[in-house]
């Protein structure tokens, strides 16, 4: 454009030069040679006017594409200011995530309704009650995670009698009963605190609330070592009296024998406190089989030291099985338990559904109704207070149907 306008100028300024040069010689010249000069010079005249209106038109281009390369230059300083605003906006945002997601706020609600014929051997009604499960996983750095759980029970009849006394029940009460950490430094597996401790597949050797540390190692692909030291919150639950005094220390070995065989070894000893336990070694071995796409097979046995009564044993048959997140899934399970008095630490009695001292069955099914909710229905039959020193109510059979539904968060 500048260029053009240069050329423009300088012819400009040799029609003006020319024009004086023949002005000149016209005085010189014949009228005849005076009149082709004086054309001459009307064309150059008009040439000069036709130079003068392009240059007015370049001039007038020049102003509007001036006009425009402002207003993209305006333009283009907003799009970095918009740039510069999402940027911090986008850093607030993945910071308020990562804030987020260090917290991980879990849990399930339930409503429980149990018919148990044997009041006196058996629940009552401590089982008709709805409950809240409530957990957290709260991110310490990359290795380490903090946890808090905190259970209510709110039963929805007067006669719980777990809520016998005037200070109530201290262990689902809606408070945070349970704090631990768990780590992962070095690719070993550590937790410490007071949380819900389970042994071996089914629970059978120990299932239970319990101060302690864990540190297990996986040696080599898929056998994994785990050394733990426990002691009950509430050893009296099922077969071990003053069980809260009780220090359990011992060592479990998991391991994948094949693709669709898992095996767990554990042994345990104890203080035995003033002899009430009855036993101070615990020895267990379990095995999990994925028969079939749909079958799976479970065996638990368990024997202590104890003089008499001191094997536990549990089979278990899962046919299909639930998933939250498919509508429609379902399952049906059977299992066969044979719990002697002192045959094992305390096992997960599932609220008073597998009790100590106990022989017997259980038929139940899962469906999944909405997403992430299940139902659960079985019936037991159970025969109570078999070993020799039952005071009360030997070999009473006992009759259990329960039904309840999980809302999981």
């Amino acid at each position: 454009m500048k260029i053009r306008a240069l050329s423009l100028a300088v012819a400009i300024g040799c029609s003006s030069s020319l024009l004086g040069s023949f002005a000149a010689a016209a005085a010189t010249t014949s009228s005849e040679d005076a009149a082709i000069l004086k054309a001459q010079i009307e064309k150059m005249s008009q040439m000069q006017q036709s130079y003068e209106a392009e240059l007015a038109k370049m001039k007038q281009l020049r102003e509007q594409y001036q006009q425009k390369l402002d207003e993209l230059d305006k333009s283009q300083e907003q799009v970095v200011v918009d740039q510069s605003s999402r940027q911090a906006n986008n850093r607030s945002y993945d910071k308020l995530k990562e804030e987020l997601d260090r917290i991980d706020i879990f849990g399930f609600f339930r409503a429980k309704y149990d018919d148990d014929d044997r009041s006196g051997i058996g629940s009552g009604s401590n089982n008709k009650h709805f409950y809240l499960d409530l957990e957290a996983k709260m991110r310490v750095n990359k290795d380490w995670d903090a946890h808090f759980q905190s259970e209510t029970r709110k039963g929805y009849t007067v006669n719980q009698s777990w809520r016998d006394g005037d200070d109530g029940s201290d262990d689902q009460d809606g408070t945070v009963q349970r704090i631990w950490v768990e780590g992962r430094p070095y690719n070993v597996n550590i937790a410490l605190g007071t949380k819900w401790w389970g042994l071996g597949f089914q629970n059978v050797p120990f299932g239970h609330a319990a101060d302690g540390i864990s540190v297990d190692y996986d040696v080599v692909e898929n056998w994994n070592v785990k050394g733990f030291w426990l002691r009950p919150r509430q050893g009296d639950l099922i077969s071990m009296p003053n069980g809260s005094e009780t220090n359990i220390r011992g060592i479990s070995i998991t391991t994948d024998l094949s693709d669709t065989l898992k095996s767990s070894l554990t042994y345990a000893n104890n203080e035995n406190h003033d002899g009430d336990q009855m036993m101070n070694n615990m020895a267990a071995v379990e095995l999990q089989f994925q028969a079939t796409k749909d079958i799976l097979l479970r065996g638990a046995l368990v024997r202590t030291n104890a003089d008499d009564d001191n094997v536990s044993q549990e089979y278990r048959i899962d046919y299909k099985g639930y998933d939250l997140q498919d509508v429609g899934s379902w399952g049906l399970y059977t299992r066969y338990i044979d719990f002697e008095r002192y045959g094992d630490y305390s096992h997960d009695d599932e609220w008073g559904s597998l009790p100590g001292d106990a022989k017997g069955w259980i038929w139940g099914a899962t469906f999944v109704p909405f997403k992430n909710i299940v139902w659960e229905t079985f019936f037991s039959v159970q025969r109570r207070n078999r070993s020799a020193d039952a005071t009360s109510d030997r070999n009473a059979m006992r009759h259990l149907f329960r039904t309840q539904l999980d809302y999981h968060f």
